[in-house]
């Protein structure tokens, strides 16, 4: 019998691959994402000095619903204004290795309406 990956296995994989090719730097760190069923998470991160710089989530903003499209929007929009603060305009992003598509696409969407670059 086949024993069948987990998809969180498989999305780590993915992470890992996507990383070998996506690194943050002083000038253009690393906005990662990571989402629970519940919450979503973003960090910016240095990976030089290997610091995270900046960071929001859905818990942080006590949203009643973290886990829906419009908590990932406030999630994106209040770290890109976290961001502007702290003096960082150019970011690349680090989907997490899920795909680009709806709470995640909202949350990138958001932070570069807001300001950010990438």
């Amino acid at each position: 019998m086949i024993k069948k990956e987990s998809n969180n296995k498989a999305r780590i994989r993915r992470h890992a691959r996507v990383r070998d090719n996506i690194s943050g730097t002083s000038e253009a760190p690393r906005l990662n994402v990571f989402r629970s069923n519940a919450q979503i998470f973003a960090q910016i991160i240095d990976d030089e000095k290997g610091t995270t710089l900046v960071s929001s989530s859905s818990l942080e903003l006590k949203l009643t619903n973290g886990g829906n499209i419009e908590g990932a929007r406030l999630v994106g929009k209040d770290i890109a204004e976290k961001a502007k603060k702290a003096g960082i305009k150019c970011v690349v992003f680090d989907r997490g290795g899920y795909e680009y598509h709806g709470r995640v696409q909202a949350l990138a969407e958001a932070a570069r309406e807001n300001g950010l670059e990438f």
